[in-house]
């Protein structure tokens, strides 16, 4: 057996594709996006629209919701290479201490609701939200259709919920009844 193989085994293949969470230090998430995008690495990075003021002007720009996180859907040796030239770590699963992969279907649908930059989604950290209490649900309608995730309450609207388990929590904003099919049934 080579030390490939060895150092391998029971570990995501080094030569297929996933989504990994990882963080960059000193806020160069940016960075690494634009390198990404200009190199055809798939990537994405939470973004949300703040309001800040210049010269008394007020500016409303797309910035990072989560500053140094990054989503990138790639080799681990492709992500390991891009470790040599940006300060990224892999973001680590501490019940089986390997890096963090998240599955396809889980990233589509955060990246359905993360990606609507509307000032309705809310931004939650794992630990602030019991998901146990709600309903699995999937979305039947409107911009977030096909979205699979947990209905909640929060700030009195029925939001969904869609977690990357122990990186982050996206919330829609009202989702009308109607628009709800029960995954439970």
């Amino acid at each position: 057996m080579s030390l490939i193989e060895v150092v391998t085994k029971d570990m995501t293949p080094y030569k297929e594709s996933y989504w990994y969470a990882l963080r960059v230090t000193y806020n160069r998430e940016m960075v690494v996006k634009r390198y990404c995008d200009a190199n055809q690495i798939i990537s994405f990075v939470p973004m949300a629209y703040k309001i800040s003021e210049r010269n008394g002007i007020k500016i409303k720009e797309l910035k990072p919701v989560v500053h140094n996180l990054i989503f990138i859907k790639e080799t681990r040796l492709l992500i390991n290479e891009l470790k040599l030239k940006f300060p990224l770590r892999y973001m680590m699963d501490h019940s089986t201490g390997k890096p963090i992969v998240v599955p396809e279907t889980e990233m589509q649908h955060f990246m359905t609701v993360a990606g609507n930059y509307d000032q309705g989604i809310v931004y939650l950290d794992p630990g602030e939200l019991g998901l146990k209490i709600g309903t699995r649900v999937r979305i039947t309608g409107g911009p977030f259709e096909g979205v699979e995730g947990t209905l909640v309450r929060i700030k009195n609207n029925k939001r969904v919920v869609v977690e990357i388990k122990g990186v982050m929590i996206v919330a829609t904003h009202y989702i009308h009844p109607s628009l709800l099919e029960n995954m439970q049934s």
